[in-house]
């Protein structure tokens, strides 16, 4: 920690956008919401909304500024989550930043083949693994789409595995309501009941929103299922800038932004107090180039954060991801550069470490190199603690410019305290060379592989076990 003119500065931290920005894009959104409105897909959501005041035409509805500004009085500023033990894990409120996986990739670069292939069950459980063995993640998600289960409950699958493989948090996806209530359902099992998950709730749902201003009814439906039983949800609407939104950097942000609002004013309709978190990524232009949704572009970075920001919500962000296809140069530098700016704008909750290929494509060896980089960033924007044991002045009148400080007790009270990293190569050459010479990835490789040997989750009760793949069967057996 600085301290400095009686301030003091536990990290370091940025600002994309100041309030001046913040407070443009808002007017704008309101205006969004109040004279343009948004398609809202679900009766009964529709319903909350003109009772509270606002109006519809057809699927149209237009919400006054009132009911907003109400919304963001009732909305919680924190979200607390907890580990399958009911710790706590995560504070994401502040700048209080923490790194997960992400969901749903189709394909796989295999760590022992260096080759592309389809995603199946065996690679969600090992990413599961190696999730929860990473030091420096704090929560986990499914990281693969199991192309060899029954499709139409491949998240009760993918729950399943998280649940059984990991301690840490878990966030989840679904494509539908139903699969979202019965994913909430196993959760509950392994919790102990409904009341128990609701008092320390350890899984929370990523929702896909349409778009800013399109909510679609399954994402409505999700809203108001997790604001009345009181759980925490990210509500995510996200737009591609030039294709459903202005491509303006400020006309999307601000379209985007009004869809953000619907689900704040939604969920503190349904349950005041309702805990909910809003996105922390896009707001950029779409690259229109490919027309690719990639997931590492510069304009987009911290311009979302800053709202959740000026809101002062929980912000969920995206980080750690590239869209090469291979773990080169781009690789690197790309998940480098996406873990840094969420950590430095204040995103709480960031996703999608170990990305490749625009979502289509994951590796587990980047997640080993994100995990590294991220233990690199960390110490680089953590405080300083300028103190009497930290300035260590009596070491040095005692040694003078020419003691021995590497055998003083002072040098192993506090050696460790730097940030040693475990897959750069910090040797010389020659000692490089001994230990056969080897890239990044192939140290990221034999990580991933030491991990998948060694590293046995904490197991669940046999019970428990059992009654989830209860679940599981049932949900087969009536197919959503």
């Amino acid at each position: 920690m600085i301290e400095s003119h009686g301030v003091n500065i536990t990290s370091a931290h940025y600002a994309r956008m100041g309030q001046n920005e913040c407070e443009k894009i808002h007017v704008a959104s309101l205006e969004v919401l109040e004279r343009i409105g948004i398609e809202v897909h679900d009766e009964k959501a529709k319903n909350f909304l003109i009772e509270a005041g606002a109006k519809a035409d057809g699927s149209r509805v237009r919400i006054p500024e009132h009911m907003v500004t109400k919304a963001l009085a009732s909305a919680p500023k924190r979200i607390t989550l907890y580990d399958r033990n009911g710790r706590v894990a995560i504070r994401a409120w502040g700048h209080n930043t923490y790194f997960g996986g992400g969901s749903d990739c189709l394909n796989i670069l295999d760590h022992r083949t260096g080759q592309r292939r389809r995603a199946v069950l065996q690679d969600v459980v090992e990413a599961c693994t190696v999730l929860d063995a990473l030091p420096q993640v704090d929560f986990v998600m499914s990281a693969f789409l199991p192309s060899d289960v029954d499709e139409r409950v491949y998240t009760q699958y993918q729950m399943e595995t998280m649940l059984n493989n990991t301690t840490k948090p878990i966030v989840f996806v679904t494509p539908d309501f139903d699969t979202c209530v019965a994913s909430v359902e196993m959760a509950e099992i392994v919790a102990g009941g409904e009341q128990a998950f609701r008092e320390r709730p350890f899984a929370v749902c990523y929702i896909n929103v349409t778009s800013g201003l399109v909510a679609n009814g399954d994402s409505l439906q999700k809203c108001m299922y997790f604001a009345e039983k009181g759980l925490p949800q990210l509500y995510i609407p996200l737009n591609a800038a030039g294709v459903n939104s202005p491509v303006t950097t400020a006309g999307c942000m601000a379209t985007m932004n009004a869809g953000t609002l619907l689900g704040v004013v939604l969920s503190q309709l349904v349950r005041e107090g309702s805990p909910i978190a809003v996105p922390g990524w896009n707001g950029g232009p779409y690259n229109l180039q490919t027309m690719v949704g990639n997931y590492c572009l510069p304009d987009e970075q911290g311009v979302a954060i800053a709202m959740g920001k000026y809101y002062d919500l929980p912000v969920f962000g995206l980080g750690g991801s590239t869209d090469s296809k291979a773990l080169d140069q781009q690789a690197g530098a790309e998940c480098s550069l996406g873990l840094l700016f969420p950590l430095l704008n204040g995103a709480n909750i960031v996703h999608d470490i170990g990305f490749m290929d625009a979502g289509l494509q994951g590796s587990l060896q980047l997640m080993s190199i994100a995990d590294d980089m991220l233990g690199w960033i960390r110490a680089a924007t953590a405080g300083v603690p300028v103190t009497e044991e930290t300035l260590a002045l009596d070491v040095v009148e005692e040694l003078g410019p020419e003691g021995d400080y590497l055998s003083h007790d002072h040098t192993y009270r506090h050696f460790k305290d730097a940030y040693y990293s475990k897959l750069a190569d910090r040797q010389i050459y020659s000692a490089w060379e001994a230990d056969g010479s080897t890239t990044m990835a192939e140290r990221a490789a034999l990580k991933v592989e030491a991990i998948l040997e060694n590293h046995k989750p904490e197991p669940l009760p046999d019970e428990i076990k059992k009654a989830l793949r209860k679940k599981l069967n049932f949900s087969k057996k009536f197919s959503f």
